[in-house]
């Protein structure tokens, strides 16, 4: 009776040992196979970048180089480092402009009340879901009749332009929820002003919504080519259009393409590899009042 015993009240016991034993392990399983899976296209653009030209066969896509080489990386680098320079200026400035009217837009609306304000708000938001391809025309004929000169700046300042909405937006509820209406109104007692309010309490507050807005139009015009193959070419154009240009031709040198490919993602790669983790915080941020 006692051993009939014994065994009920331990085998309960043993089953969520033995359970969480194997969580983790299949937690782990599951995620590598994810993990490896995502990274298939990561492999090809690798194994083939370090291939010579005899071996980049849609048969051998898979295999790993018989013979290494890095002359794919030398052709790509040398056809690259210059656009790669002038991606840096127009995605930099852009992604500062369009950040820092967003953040004077996103404070006026989120705690400067006006008549229409709402409605302003939502005629920004608008401009999130045009479809760029439909002002694509109408845009280059205003461009050109206006006299605005292709390549960098113009591409600086129709960037800066078509980011304002989000950046708008991200500022509006960053402000909405984590500045209180009461420091605000503290700084006015003290006879401070809107724009006075706005540099010296806002201002200094907004840096995690600054993080995630200049990621994320940084990652935005950085990968951009639809502006770019209508505003500039080949000679004044950022990293795509020469992207564009490598992969292109009847001989296509594949080994160099896709060391092209991984050249020109690897900025926003690093981006969000060192600046990941404040990127997610600055969206944290503003998730939650208080």
């Amino acid at each position: 009776m006692s051993t009939a015993t014994a065994t009920t009240t331990t085998t309960p016991t043993a089953a969520p040992a033995q359970g969480r034993r194997w969580g983790p392990l299949v937690r782990f399983v599951i995620l590598v196979g994810i993990a490896s899976f995502v990274l298939i296209p990561a492999y090809v653009l690798i194994v083939t970048s370090l291939k010579p030209a005899i071996e980049t066969t849609a048969s051998q896509a898979w295999a790993l180089p018989r013979a290494p080489t890095l002359d794919g990386w030398r052709q790509a680098w040398e056809t690259l480092r210059e656009p790669m320079l002038r991606s840096v200026a127009l995605a930099v400035p852009a992604a500062l402009l369009s950040s820092t009217l967003g953040c004077l837009n996103g404070f006026v609306l989120s705690k400067w009340k006006f008549p229409g304000a709402d409605f302003l708000f939502t005629l920004l938001l608008f401009g999130m879901f045009i479809p760029y391809q439909a002002v694509m025309i109408p845009l280059t004929q205003i461009v050109r009749n206006v006299g605005l000169p292709s390549g960098i700046p113009t591409l600086i300042f129709v960037h800066t332009v078509f980011g304002l909405p989000i950046t708008t937006l991200i500022f509006r509820n960053y402000f909405a929820t984590t500045l209180p209406d009461e420091m605000l109104e503290a700084a006015q007692v003290d006879g401070a002003g809107q724009w006075t309010s706005f540099l010296r309490v806002a201002l200094p507050l907004s840096i995690p919504g600054f993080v995630v807005a200049i990621i994320w139009q940084f990652t935005s015009v950085w990968n951009d080519f639809l502006f770019a193959i209508f505003l500039s070419n080949a000679r004044n154009g950022p990293v795509t259009i020469a992207l564009q240009a490598l992969a292109g031709g009847q001989l296509t040198n594949y080994s160099a393409s896709m060391a092209g490919a991984l050249i020109a993602s690897l900025p926003t790669l690093l981006v969000y590899v060192f600046l990941g983790k404040y990127f997610i915080g600055g969206l944290m941020s503003g998730s939650l009042k208080g």
